[in-house]
């Protein structure tokens, strides 16, 4: 398949992903990430690897698409779970003692 990444065109096919990922150790993933084999890569390792750029030449999109057509399963950023809201009163509350009972 025929796909753009930092400009340039590359021919890649779903094998040819899997060879050149074989033997690379995965780096820890922070963000987004590809699915290989039973391996988690970050996509911008994937990216390097098979393109042999630079990391900052080409984005994170780029390689999603990309993997993501050859059929690759992506994971994007999880989303940060919000916190509940912290109660305001109860720092004050504990400050100041219990109520007393008549």
């Amino acid at each position: 398949m025929r796909c753009v990444i930092a400009r340039f065109p590359f021919d890649l096919t779903k094998s040819g992903v899997l060879e050149s990922m074989k033997g690379v150790t995965p780096e820890p993933v922070t963000g987004e990430s590809v699915i290989i084999g039973r391996r988690h890569y970050p996509a911008k390792q994937v990216g390097q690897v098979v393109t042999r750029q630079d990391r900052r030449d080409f984005s994170t999109g780029e390689v999603l698409r990309a993997m993501t057509q050859l059929g690759f399963t992506c994971r994007t950023r999880p989303n940060a779970a919000s916190a509940p809201p912290a109660d305001p009163y109860g720092p004050a509350s504990a400050t100041l003692g219990a109520p007393l009972s008549a």
